[in-house]
């Protein structure tokens, strides 16, 4: 038992509220753990594309600028040919000097194989085109178609280098659009496996917070049905685990005062039967005249003592019987039985007295077999059966119903007295309720109809009552063809 308290104490925080703080904890790990994940993948992605796409941007303008000036310097060295004016060579070297820091720019930039190789290319033929304008003398007629072509391809090969640059940004914006899809996939991939994971966690941290929960509204159903025998101890959180100390004190304390009840029942039961008995018999022997003949007063007035003595011994009988029903509740002996025999057995135990008020009994029963602790059953039958015939006026009748209704069994009592009160009908069932009945002129102990609640709530069944026709009163007992469980 100590193995068991020192590892609850090492698991469990110290109070409940840090175990739900922690449980809570527990549970958001995991998603806080995969979305800042998500979002550093995601920050890493977006900068890897921003700064590809900024240099595949950077290559493109480069490229255009390129584009523009080999076009300048063609354009320049045929001005040149065409008007022979030295001084344009001025011009060439200017737009010549641009030409060379853009491709100076380029060249810094991470090109891929492709755009260097056609970069190099450009830049080798306006450095040979260069040199055949370095003598600065006007080259002759077939050296100047030679120039021209030269510088027409050097135009191309600045288109070419253009067209990779473009290819190249379409193909950053591709892998840009690749990237997002990937960072979308690997998103849903964490959730995939989060949301399963923080399920269980939470799963596993419910059962964890519902466990001492659980034990504690257990400790209390006990306390609350009457079941003393077995201790209360939680395993959870200090505070709920002192919590269960004070419940388990509860307990202690209701046994000692059920053992002082019954113990007071028995001296009670004892002590007022032994003058009961004597006063019975004494009321008896004066009857008899043993001391002497009784005048008509006198005969009226040992009657009366033989009578209330006679209740009074009831009234005892019923206090013991209430003190053994409350004992024997929340135990069930169940066994397979033939309600339709057990209630025929009581029928015969009452017959006598129906018979000598010349009650009628209209019985139908259907053969059904329940599971049901027999003897508690026939108290319910009992009670209802001696309830309807205390009630039933002479010649009245008597009805008893058994039939199955799906899982259920339903059994009937009905009798043609005087009916129930409706506001009485929701305390007819409490213990020594004694309500009235027609003019009053009977009256019970308030014990059987409670008693026959209480074993049929043992049954997880209940038990209601109504009118029977235009008189008298109907108690419905449904019962499960097999309980579940006990009360």
């Amino acid at each position: 038992m100590k193995l068991g308290i020192d590892l609850s104490r090492h698991y469990y925080p110290r109070s409940f509220l840090r175990l739900v703080l922690f449980s809570f904890g527990a549970v958001a790990l995991p998603l806080a753990l995969a979305f800042v994940n998500v979002a550093v993948l995601v920050e890493k992605m977006s900068d890897q594309s921003q700064s590809a796409v900024g240099q595949a941007a950077q290559a493109a303008r480069a490229s255009r600028l390129l584009m523009e000036q080999s076009t300048a310097l063609e354009r320049v060295v045929r001005q040149y040919l065409v008007l022979e004016d030295l001084d344009l060579m001025d011009d060439y070297e200017r737009v010549r000097k641009r030409f060379k820091a853009t491709t100076s720019e380029l060249s810094l930039l991470p090109l891929d194989e492709p755009q260097l190789r056609e970069l190099n290319r450009t830049i080798d033929k306006e450095q040979a085109l260069y040199e055949l304008l370095l003598p600065r003398s006007l080259p002759r007629p077939a050296e100047r178609r030679s120039l021209i072509e030269g510088y027409m391809e050097l135009t191309d090969l600045a288109r070419g280098v253009l067209d990779v640059s473009n290819a190249l940004t379409d193909r950053e914006i591709e892998n840009l659009r690749t990237t997002a899809a990937r960072a979308q996939d690997i998103l849903w991939l964490h959730l995939l496996a989060t949301v399963p994971l923080g399920v269980l966690i939470s799963v596993a941290v419910t059962v964890f917070i519902a466990r001492p929960v659980r034990q504690l509204d257990q400790a209390i159903r006990r306390l609350g049905s009457g079941e003393f025998s077995s201790g209360i101890r939680i395993s959870g959180p200090a505070d709920l685990e002192y919590l269960g100390a004070r419940l388990e004190w509860l307990r202690q304390r209701l046994v000692a005062l059920e053992q002082q009840k019954q113990l007071f029942m028995r001296h009670v039961s004892h002590e007022l039967k032994t003058p009961l008995t004597a006063l019975r018999e004494g009321s008896a022997l004066l009857s008899e005249g043993t001391a002497g003949s009784l005048t008509p007063a006198q005969h009226e007035i040992v009657d009366i003592l033989k009578e209330k003595s006679a209740h009074l011994q009831n009234l005892i009988e019923d206090l013991l019987n209430y003190q053994q029903a409350q004992q024997s509740i929340a135990r069930l002996d169940l066994g397979t039985t033939r309600v339709d025999d057990l209630v025929r057995r009581v029928l015969d135990d009452h017959r006598l007295a129906i018979s000598s008020r010349a009650i009628r009994t209209d019985v139908q029963l259907e053969p059904l077999a329940i599971s049901a602790d027999a003897g508690k059953l026939r108290v319910i039958v009992d009670n209802l059966l001696s309830n309807a015939v205390k009630y039933s006026p002479d010649g009245g009748t008597i009805s008893l119903a058994l039939r199955r209704d799906g899982d259920k069994m339903q059994f009937e009592v009905g009798d043609s007295g005087p009916g129930i009160p409706r506001e009485q009908r929701e305390r007819v069932f409490d213990w020594f309720f004694r309500g009235e009945r027609g003019e009053g002129k009977v009256r019970g102990t308030g014990l059987g109809l409670a008693i026959a609640r209480e074993f049929v709530l043992a049954h997880r069944g209940n038990i209601t009552v109504s009118d029977n026709g235009a008189r008298g009163a109907r108690f419905c007992v449904s019962l499960p063809v097999q309980p579940s469980g006990t009360a």
